[in-house]
């Protein structure tokens, strides 16, 4: 499981990892390593660390269209975030590593930034959470539960 310790180790390099791979999660090391700049060893060194480190608990499937009954739901929530400044870029790199994060959107006024959240247990959801929090450049955030959707 993610730990708070593990998250702010985090590099560029890692981050740029996690967002490639969930964006599709059968991208080769060859490719890995092309699109950040670094070898394929580097990238399988990296990959292997944060598998250990429980940064990266699996790799998953997404299925199109069907429902399982066998699965709960899991927790989804919307966060609105203050930063720091000028500091949005950082910030936004820092979230864009987090696994829980699956969208984030750049606003204006009080909340720079809108994340979307998701883990798959309210006990994952605030490990989540506290990770977010530690990210440097973060002044105060604002989180509610998705209790339903509705798509149109």
């Amino acid at each position: 499981m993610p730990t708070a310790q593990a998250n702010a180790a985090l590099d560029d390099i890692d981050h740029a990892l996690i967002s490639l791979l969930r964006d599709n999660a059968r991208l080769s090391t060859a490719t890995l390593a092309s699109k950040t700049g670094v070898s394929r060893s580097t990238v399988h060194n990296r990959l292997a660390r944060l598998e250990r480190e429980g940064v990266i608990a699996g790799y998953t499937l997404v299925l199109g269209g069907v429902a399982t009954a066998s699965t709960l739901p899991p927790v989804r929530a919307l966060m609105t975030i203050a930063v720091d400044g000028n500091r949005a870029p950082e910030v936004l790199r820092a979230l864009r590593g987090q696994p829980s994060v699956r969208a984030l959107h750049k606003t204006n006024g009080r909340w720079g930034i809108v994340a979307e959240l998701q883990a798959e247990s309210l006990e994952a959801f605030n490990t989540a959470l506290g990770a977010i929090r530690l990210i440097d450049g973060i002044l105060q955030s604002e989180t509610s539960l998705l209790l339903a959707s509705e798509r149109f």
